[in-house]
């Protein structure tokens, strides 16, 4: 790859991104938006972030090592779905999530 298709590539990665992310916040600064819409938005985090954890909990071939090997990530999930519905807060569900996987793998 050549500087000049370097920065091509980069100039339309800036273009995108600023397209996407910079200009909707200055078009929509100081406006309301209608409530349908506002709660439409807010499931967006919530969605991202279960994507990601499932992705990282059900993989294609998690059997393959064994069951428990398989089994630890799901196990440990359960009190850090507890804790996560419980206390809404993202760090005492990763401090969670943390401490039950330890202890599950210096246990077993």
């Amino acid at each position: 790859m050549t500087w000049q298709d370097f920065l091509i590539l980069l100039s339309c990665c800036m273009a995108t991104m600023l397209a996407c992310r910079v200009v909707p916040l200055f078009v929509l600064k100081g406006k309301d938006l209608p409530p349908k819409l506002a709660e439409a938005l807010g499931f967006i985090p919530p969605a991202a972030f279960a994507a990601l954890v499932a992705n990282d909990l059900l993989a294609p071939g998690m059997f393959a090592a064994g069951l428990w090997p398989a089994a630890a990530p799901l196990l440990a999930a359960v009190p850090v779905a507890l804790v996560g519905w419980k206390t809404k807060s993202l760090v005492w569900s990763v401090v969670t999530g943390v401490g039950a996987y330890a202890l599950l793998t210096f246990l077993f």
